[in-house]
């Protein structure tokens, strides 16, 4: 019963969410799973999660780069810039992951996504 009222309040949430804290709310989601992953870490990843949580990211950071390189992107040049090499910096790390598995490495990540979805907020991390 509380499933379904949960998913009708999720579902208004992002209807009135916008753009920024949707932003926000997706890279602190991918951070928390990746946190989920480095807590309950599997070497082997037998179970796919950390592959999954890393992917979901992955993507996250993607869709970021697509909007960041649009002409039409509001933001200021040079923080389209220093964004794109930020995300450049996460792909790498990434494969890095995926290659040379160590939960250590997840920090960089973890970091990286919290305190960009904190700025978007309004409220960087000092």
């Amino acid at each position: 019963m509380y499933a379904a009222q949960l998913e009708v309040y999720k579902a208004a949430q992002k209807e009135s969410a916008s753009g920024r804290e949707i932003e926000a709310l997706a890279l602190t989601n991918a951070a928390l799973k990746l946190r989920k992953c480095q807590v309950d870490w599997d070497f082997e990843d037998s179970d796919g999660k950390r592959s999954n949580a890393l992917k979901i990211n992955q993507r996250i950071w993607s869709i970021l780069q697509s909007e960041l390189a649009r002409e039409d992107n509001p933001l200021p040049s040079q923080l389209k810039k220093d964004l794109l090499n930020l995300s450049l910096l996460v792909d790498k790390r990434t494969f890095d992951v995926m290659a040379f598995p160590s939960p250590e490495k997840l920090d960089m990540l973890i970091r990286i996504n919290l305190n960009i979805a904190a700025g978007l907020r309004g409220n960087p991390v000092e």
